[in-house]
């Protein structure tokens, strides 16, 4: 049981991040000027090939094929990466709406959790927006993943600690990406740039949330939630991250890289599995705190590429 002092805290931080999204908050076309020449998404602009430290920009394929093709390539990984986060945010803001469907008067997640759900809307906006003025058409995700994703949103109501491991699972890998993109590409987009500062923002609110909302109740689980925490964790984890951090299929079929390209970028490459783990560092720490993450899981983890 939580003291009283632990309590006060929890409402205290959530009432400070309710102000926060009242005070600094993004509208997708308020804050960002889309119509503005410096913002053009322009298929040959030069800026959209990728960097040498990226695991797939740093083959000797990629930097063999012809200018027009590492640009392509470039555009279109970031357009898959923005129709992925629109997929995430999806689901996300289904599973809050039914997290909060069940909450009692006064509960001090209420209030946060709609801004948070306000916020992942404008998110989703300027990622299709993005994808849009590409003209590229980038697929929604399998039916068997759209299917699959239906569990995750309704554990929010009856386990909503596994709903927020699989939260942590999708904003952590993108949030560590894209704060190593805005450090590390000189040369990035404009517009990618505007739009990953405001992303970052807000996502580290939400972060902060789920965060602190795990800390708070997995401690008080009975042993067999724990076990289902621990069993699925690792997987939950390495699968969104693969998602977020690898090429989608879509791009892999329109440019033809070769399958042993891919496993020289990706299955075989110690900096992807450097990535990885980086990008998990803090979700894995926050495991280890509340016992989700223990010495016999630990294997299963470092197999995993993801410890």
């Amino acid at each position: 049981m939580l003291s009283a002092t632990t309590l006060d805290n929890y409402e205290k931080l959530l009432g400070r991040l309710s102000d926060q999204s009242v005070r600094k908050h993004c509208d997708a076309y308020v804050d960002v000027a889309w119509d503005t020449p410096e913002l053009a998404i322009e298929a040959q602009d030069p800026r959209w090939e990728l960097p040498a430290w990226d695991e797939l920009g740093g083959t000797g394929w990629y930097r063999a094929q012809p200018a027009a093709v590492r640009r392509g390539i470039g555009l279109h990984l970031i357009a898959g990466r923005m129709k992925v986060g629109w997929q995430f945010e999806n689901v996300l803001q289904r599973g809050l709406l039914t997290f909060v469907e069940a909450l009692p008067n006064h509960a001090p997640e209420f209030r946060y959790a709609h801004h948070e759900i306000i916020e992942e809307s404008q998110h989703s906006l300027m990622f299709q927006e993005f994808v849009d003025r590409t003209t590229l058409d980038i697929p929604v995700f399998p039916l068997w993943m759209r299917l699959g994703n239906r569990p995750v949103i309704g554990s929010a109501s009856w386990f909503p600690e596994m709903f927020f491991l699989h939260v942590l699972a999708g904003e952590e890998p993108i949030d560590y990406l894209q704060r190593k993109i805005l450090r590390e590409h000189a040369e990035l987009h404009p517009l990618v740039r505007r739009l990953t500062q405001l992303h970052i923002t807000e996502e580290a609110r939400h972060v902060c949330f789920a965060r602190e909302y795990l800390s708070r109740r997995v401690p008080e689980l009975g042993p067999v939630r724990k076990a289902l925490l621990r069993l699925q964790a690792p997987f939950v984890f390495f699968g969104t991250a693969t998602l977020m951090l690898r090429p989608l299929p879509d791009l892999v079929r329109s440019f033809e890289i070769p399958r042993e390209v891919l496993r020289a970028a990706y299955h075989h490459n110690p900096r992807h599995r450097q990535l990885m783990a980086d990008s998990l560092a803090k979700v894995r720490t926050l495991c280890e705190e509340i016992e989700i993450l223990t010495p016999r899981m630990q294997p299963v983890w470092r197999r995993l590429g993801i410890a």
